[in-house]
């Protein structure tokens, strides 16, 4: 079968219909070209999509290329989700998630702990989302299983590893605040005079 367009057409073509992230390789191997070009060619199309202000840039994620939109329109793109809410994932599965993509591998004796209810319904869910997976197994009494993010999670974050996260102190406030938090929160204590009539 012939195969007319330039590669750069052909891929553009390509990632626009892909349901899922494709690697280079599997690009390469549909088109009978070699892996290397697809790549540079995927990441000349990457810089010229960002330079024209496009509405949807190619990016590289753990699993593979895939197109996603802008994020100079995310807020209209949010807006636009948001109308069919019912895949979003709750505060308190969000919460859980966020604890094992940075605490990882965990285990949900742990998550529990760190979130002060049970997480197994919520693990759970998130397990058949295909956001996280059983990694391997605790040492000691029990030997609990442990988890960790999936390529899907990484993926959906627009993540090519775990190591993109942001730093975790991005979110929490700074010491000086919470040690004035403290301070409001200790009981004021009266000192008595303990001397006899």
């Amino acid at each position: 079968m012939r195969v007319s367009g330039s590669l750069e057409q052909q891929l553009e073509a390509m990632l626009t219909v892909a349901l899922e992230p494709i690697t280079a390789a599997e690009l390469a191997d549909v088109l009978a070209v070699d892996a290397d070009s697809v790549t540079k060619t995927l990441r000349t199309l990457q810089v010229e999509l960002i330079e024209k202000k496009r509405g949807y840039i190619f990016v590289e994620l753990a699993s593979g290329w895939t197109m996603q939109s802008s994020s100079e329109v995310a807020d209209a793109v949010a807006r636009f989700a948001n109308r069919d809410v019912s895949h979003r994932l709750s505060a308190a599965a969000l919460e859980t998630l966020a604890i094992i993509a940075y605490r990882q591998p965990i285990s949900r004796v742990q998550i529990s702990a760190l979130r002060g209810v049970n997480v197994d319904g919520v693990s759970r869910l998130l397990e058949q989302r295909g956001y996280i997976e059983v990694v391997g197994k605790a040492e000691g009494p029990g030997q609990p299983v442990l988890y960790g993010t999936t390529e899907t999670f990484l993926d959906r974050m627009g993540l090519a590893s775990i190591g993109m996260l942001p730093p975790i102190e991005n979110f929490l406030p700074p010491v000086s605040l919470a040690h004035e938090y403290a301070d409001d929160m200790s009981p004021s204590v009266e000192v008595q005079d303990g001397s006899a009539e």
